[in-house]
């Protein structure tokens, strides 16, 4: 699958929550400026499908876009309907997993426990998203026995520690609030230290 691919070789995921509509072109752009080339936007922002549609059609074959906070598989199939390349949820729903399956989308629930990892690896899941991710020592605890299933920790990860985390075998990361702060003005200079703060992370993670 090419966008799973695209996921493993670029490795971390933006998550936008709660972003400005207005904005989230701008903070999109100032991401891949830094470097990003993955963003979710979660279901429990303004506009967020209409916002999933608009970012897929003006950053085609340049950077994925997908859905975040996909509850259930009436949200699974608004996103992909909106054009979502991937799903992640905080949860494990099986029928999220085959919604995004069937659409040859990328499917990454969430799940805690070795056995809801397993359960979600065993249902179809292309990643499993370690939420929340604790540290890096439970994703290595984790992965002893289960290093056959990939994994996105997600949570807690900035670029003073994401080397870390990939050292316990994770293939991808989710970053929030360490990458875009929600609570900040948007303006020239934050864009600015956004693309400044996506590149130092992408340089810590290489």
């Amino acid at each position: 699958m090419k966008q799973l691919s695209f996921i493993l070789e670029h490795k971390i995921v933006a998550i936008l929550r709660g972003m400005p509509p207005k904005d989230t072109m701008r903070i999109a752009n100032a991401l891949y400026n830094g470097g990003i080339r993955i963003l979710e936007i979660t279901l429990n922002s303004q506009d967020a499908l209409p916002l999933i549609e608009q970012l897929s059609h003006a950053f085609k074959d340049r950077m994925l876009i997908g859905a975040g906070t996909v509850l259930n598989s009436t949200d699974a199939l608004n996103a992909l309907d909106a054009g979502a390349a991937f799903l992640i949820s905080p949860s494990l729903d099986f029928a999220v997993i085959k919604a995004a399956k069937d659409a040859g989308a990328v499917s990454i629930p969430g799940a805690f426990t070795p056995t809801e990892i397993l359960s979600a690896h065993n249902n179809g899941a292309d990643i499993v998203k370690i939420f929340p991710s604790l540290d890096a020592a439970y994703i290595k605890n984790i992965l002893a026995p289960l290093n056959h299933i990939r994994v996105m920790p997600t949570g807690g990860i900035d670029a003073s520690n994401i080397k870390t985390f990939a050292s316990t075998g994770a293939v991808a990361f989710g970053i929030g609030s360490a990458l875009v702060n929600s609570k900040a003005a948007i303006d020239e200079t934050y864009l600015e230290e956004l693309s400044i703060k996506a590149g130092k992370l992408i340089a810590a993670l290489n």
